[in-house]
Parts: structure tokens; sequence; C-alpha cells
């Protein structure tokens, strides 16, 4: 589950990590009250949606001379106009794809001034099955970019669950970066926060970009801050964490999606044409692959489970066929502990209630297949049989390429 900005930079304020002050805003209204309660000098106005590349991205409707999603302003009648330009207007960034996503919420920020930006990432590597840390001087870029031109900048270590944070970690990141006296001390601190908010609230992911470091004055040395925050968590977990729950912003979500997980079906939303419903993750991602072999793009993914039910099929062919890019579906079942005659009457049922007008191709292997096939081919229904995964791919994307 992914959150917008402000509430990542909130949880993570609870571990007393520094971040710049600031304030959501649903309203222009409240986007200038928030600018009156942190008194300037400077603002920066952020749109506040589950996509990167915010401040380079466009708006639609506006020229192209217009600013892109984060705006830095230096008055409270700018964060009004700046406001009102932005609620409500669809953005469009690298991450978004180009239907973009509507603007519904602002988070007003004060000003900070930046010596230097770098990289900071938490993950889970599941192949060390330990929390690894990413981090590079190059603050303020995609992280991408930086792998592919300049690797040898981007700096990775692991820490190990059963010791924690050590002396040692935050000596390495320090270095990393090229962070010296104080502010060696200020990272080393930092990290330990950061891990301690990371396992504590059960995160899959945390990206700081930039952390920056803050211009000194002659009022205060230079600091570390977190600038911007990504932070997604395990989804898994979220019994454990009523308070992260509340946060869900479901209009950042595809309503195919959120239905899906209504029950309990693991699915993604893709760009293809046709729609793919599997039990099992990894048998699901090899139907993926194996329609591109051939030639078309998956339009989802879709894992029922193992312990497929015939409502779950039912409810799965439902969010399928509700996408108007879907014009065909493989059906691809491996029955070990669902039995291929109980998702075949799943199958039979979702297709008579939804009543199906694009080409439908069936694989079923396993448990009480030929049973689940002999269903199928006594339902009197315009489905396409397939003899193993090739043939059922092959199939498929022949039957939606001779429609066109």
């Amino acid at each position: 589950m992914n959150i917008h900005e402000h509430q990542a930079k909130a949880v993570l304020k609870e571990f007393g990590v520094a971040v710049p002050r600031g304030y959501p805003a649903f309203t222009v209204e409240e986007a200038v009250k928030a600018a009156e309660q942190l008194g300037g000098p400077v603002f920066v106005v952020k749109s506040q949606i589950h996509a990167g590349g915010r401040g380079k991205g466009r708006f639609e409707g506006l020229g192209p001379e217009a600013k892109g999603g984060v705006r830095v302003v230096k008055s409270a009648d700018e964060v009004k106009a700046n406001a009102a330009e932005m609620l409500g207007r669809v953005l469009v960034t690298h991450q978004t794809g180009p239907a973009g996503k509507q603007v519904n919420r602002l988070y007003i920020e004060e000003g900070a001034a930046i010596a230097k930006e770098f990289y900071l990432s938490l993950l889970v590597d599941r192949e060390t099955s330990r929390v690894s840390v990413v981090t590079s001087t190059e603050g303020g870029m995609d992280i991408e970019d930086v792998a592919h031109s300049t690797p040898e900048k981007i700096v990775t270590f692991s820490i190990d669950p059963a010791t924690g944070v050590w002396p040692h970690h935050g000596l390495t990141l320090a270095q990393a970066l090229g962070l010296k006296g104080d502010l060696q001390k200020q990272a080393s601190k930092l990290l330990g926060q950061l891990y301690q908010a990371f396992m504590a609230k059960d995160m899959s992911m945390l990206e700081i970009n930039p952390l920056i470091v803050t211009a000194p004055s002659d009022e205060e040395v230079a600091q570390l801050r977190v600038l911007d925050a990504k932070v997604s968590f395990d989804s898994n977990a979220l019994y454990r964490h009523p308070e992260i729950k509340e946060l869900r912003d479901e209009s950042e979500e595809d309503p195919k999606e959120i239905e899906a997980s209504k029950h309990d079906l693991s699915y993604i939303a893709l760009d293809g044409s046709i729609g793919c419903m599997v039990n099992g993750a990894g048998l699901a991602m090899a139907t993926m692959d194996i329609i591109k072999l051939y030639g078309a793009e998956p339009a989802n993914f879709l894992d029922v489970g193992g312990g497929a039910t015939k409502e779950k099929v039912t409810e799965a062919f439902k969010i399928i066929t509700a996408d108007p890019n879907v014009k065909g579906i493989l059906v691809n079942i491996f029955g070990g502990i669902a039995r291929c005659d109980i998702l075949a009457e799943g199958v039979i049922a979702a297709v008579k209630e939804t009543g199906l007008s694009v080409p439908l191709v069936v694989r079923l292997e396993g448990t009480n297949a030929q049973l689940g096939k002999d269903i199928i081919n006594k339902s009197g229904l315009n489905v396409i049989a397939a003899n193993d995964l090739s043939d059922g791919a092959e199939k498929i994307v022949k039957a939606v390429q001779g429609a066109r």
C-alpha cells in the first residue's frame, strides 16, 4: 500500500526524523491558511499523487510554459494562485503514463536553502532476507538514470535484522555521501531512525529523494533534512497497523484493483489486450511472458490463489471483463490444492453472468482436469479449449488478432 508524501513525512516524524514543516491542503482556502501558519518567506506547493516525477510533470489544459507539480513561491498570494491552478487538474508525469492523475490534495511546505542533495532508500532484499540501504550523492535524480549512466555513484549495504543498525552502518552511509563531523553524526542518527520506522511499520520500501544538507546560516549549522519521502507498506501486515490502513487513498488506485482486494484477489492492471486469470503467482508470470512471446500484451496480472473457489473465480472474471481494453481472455489453471472442476464451474457461472463477448481460451491441468474440461465442453458456451500453456497462448493471440 502506498501513501502520500505528507503522510509519509508525518509517519517518519513520529520516529524523530527531521522533516520541513508543512500542512496538507484539500482546498485553496486550506492552502492559504497553511501558508499563513508557516509564515514564509518561501513556500513549496506540492501536488500529492502516488507517482514520481511531479516537479517535471505537466498539467493538462495548461500551456507548455506552465510550471509542473512542485512549485516554489514567495507569498501567500502566490500559494493561492498556484493552488487554484493545480487542484482538480490532471498531472501527467513519466510514472503516471499519458492518462495522468488528478490532483485532489496539496502539501504546502516551508522552503529550504539547499547546499547538497542526496538519494537514500531502504527496501527489503528478498535474496539476503535483510533490509538493503541504497544511497547516492546524485540526489534529485531518478535512481534508475544514475544506475544506468554512473552506477559507481550508487552504494549499497545491508542491515541484519538480528542486530539492527550498528555504528559502522552509519559510518558507511556518511562516507558514501562524503559527510564529516557533525553531519556524519546526523547521518548515523538518521539511519537509525529510518530503520526503526521501517521495521516498526512493516514498510516494504522507503525512498528519500532528495535528502538534503541545508545551507548554513549565521543562526544555525548545516542540517540533514528529508525533503521528499515515498513509502510503501507490506499489505499483508496492515492488520497490525490500523492507523496506517486509514491513510489509504482509494482515489489513487485503479477501481478494479480495489474491487479485487475486497475478494482477496491479487490483481494488477496493465496496458495490454489479453486478460489473464491464473492460480499461482509464478504461473501468472509465466502466462504473461508467453502471451508476449506470441506477440500480444497482457491486460492484467491476476492470481486467484491456490485455494480458489467458484465465487472467487466468478468475481475475478467480472473484474477482467470490466476492463474495456480486454479483447480476449486466457484462463490458465493448474489444479493442485484447487480442483479444476470447481474452477470450471466458476468460469461457466461468470461467463453466463457477464455475458462474455470476447474470445475465451481455457487451459486446465492437474486435479480433476478432465472433469473440468468435460464441464466446459458440455456447457454450450463458446469456449476454446487448450492442450497446454503454449497452445493456449497461441490460440488466444490468434483469436484476438483475427477479431480485429
